[in-house]
């Protein structure tokens, strides 16, 4: 409701009614019932012995009263009993019984003032037939009750059909409207899934497409550096360098061409991800193909480690790996987030620590698999190459890790380096 009183552009209505109509209702009701009542306080008035105009004014007066049935009821049937013995008020007491009965009034209030108005019309009817009709008391009474249940049980049972109909309306209407309402909810919050879902799309296979591009793309930057600066002292390294930059595009543009192999496959030929999200659980996340989280087949490897290790050599890098423990048959996604762990510390040797020594570190436990990249401290000039730095290398790291349920720690050394290290459980 607007400060002008008005509802979407319509007047209020007036006092306690809910509608305009029903206000328009009682109030022809009502002058109906004043006229019925100010007729009838004609014949009052000469019983009484009082002047007819007070008798009309009376009637009209107590026929009026019926425009509060819906405000207060038990006023209304009170006034129909109060006047009952003027034999005045007929629509008065149905109606007054009618608003009674539909009302929230508790049904003991209604059955009692029911009883009294049915009481008082008997003894009225019973008083005026007596003397008028020839007739034995037996027939008098029953006609008087006959008259007085005639005139009181109809209208109360209208009246509680009508209040039950309007209850259960009521209620069915709050229902639909608590469904919506409830409906609108779930709407909103699948929404906000959908787009969670969708932004954990794009970022998985952004995280995806660095750690497989930019490994390969940093040592073809590394070897092309050496090949420039040997070119023309060492044509035989020279050669060797352009063929290591060679294979290593070849690798990139073949893993490349998987991936998007797979983000342009149909949904059927797709497998849902099996690693557990990092945030809440979203059902109606879309499919992820399985290569670009963890998971599929014909992704990397733990055994892959060892060549990873060997192009980082063949880079120019001093990398010792140790090995402890013996492998076990490890999940998919282990194995291929391990190998990802171990890939991206190596690009980042390669950008931020050229010449450092570098350690791999890879242990076999019981009930889990651990990673170490270890550099020493740097011996030529950080970033000497010009690789670019995202950085978001330690970020996919860690989401990768945390997404198996595992731990990752990463930061400086001691000794000026730089350590990352990861465990992963087997399940």
């Amino acid at each position: 409701m607007t400060s002008t009183g008005e509802v979407e552009g319509r007047a209020a209505p007036p006092l306690w009614w809910a509608r305009r109509r029903d206000a328009v209702m009682d109030v022809a009701l009502a002058g109906v019932s004043a006229a019925e009542c100010a007729w009838e306080g004609v014949s009052f008035a000469h019983d009484a012995g009082i002047p007819v105009a007070v008798g009309v004014l009376f009637g009209a007066v107590v026929g009026s009263t019926l425009v509060l049935r819906r405000r207060w009821p038990i006023a209304v049937v009170l006034v129909g009993i109060a006047v009952a013995p003027a034999e005045m008020g007929f629509l008065l007491s149905l109606a007054g019984l009618y608003s009674l009965a539909s009302s929230e009034v508790p049904r003991r209030v209604t059955a009692a003032l029911a009883s009294m108005s049915m009481i008082a019309t008997f003894v009225v009817m019973y008083l005026k037939t007596r003397g008028d009709v020839e007739v034995g008391p037996a027939f008098v009474v029953a006609l008087s009750g006959f008259v007085a249940v005639t005139l009181t049980v109809p209208p109360v049972l209208l009246g509680l059909y009508v209040g039950a109909r309007r209850r259960l309306m009521e209620s069915l209407q709050e229902r639909a409207d608590s469904l919506e309402r409830e409906l609108s909810l779930l709407a909103d919050r699948a929404e906000e899934r959908a787009e969670w879902a969708r932004t954990e799309e794009r970022t998985r296979i952004a995280r995806e497409m660095h750690d497989v591009v930019a490994h390969r793309v940093s040592l073809m930057v590394v070897h092309a550096a050496a090949l420039e600066a040997v070119a023309l002292k060492d044509p035989a390294r020279a050669a060797k360098n352009a063929a290591l930059v060679g294979d290593m595009g070849r690798q990139a543009l073949t893993e490349l061409r998987e991936m998007l192999g797979v983000l342009r496959a149909p949904p059927k030929a797709a497998v849902a991800a099996t690693a557990a999200p990092v945030g809440p659980v979203a059902p109606v996340a879309p499919v992820v193909p399985v290569a670009l989280v963890g998971g599929a087949d014909e992704g990397p490897s733990l055994e892959e480690i060892e060549a990873l290790v060997g192009q980082s050599r063949a880079a120019g890098m001093a990398v010792e790996m140790v090995v402890q423990g013996e492998g076990a048959a490890y999940a998919a996604e282990v194995e291929q987030t391990a190998y990802r762990v171990v890939q991206e510390a190596l690009t980042n040797c390669h950008k931020h620590a050229p010449g450092a020594r570098v350690v791999v570190r890879l242990a076999h436990r019981q009930g889990e698999v651990a990673m170490q990249v270890e550099n020493g401290p740097c011996e030529g000039q950080a970033d000497a190459v010009g690789l670019p730095s995202g950085g978001n290398g330690l970020v996919g790291m860690r989401e990768r890790v945390l997404g198996l349920g595992g731990v990752f720690v990463s930061g400086p050394t001691d000794a000026g380096g730089f350590r990352v290290s990861a465990v992963l459980p087997l399940r």
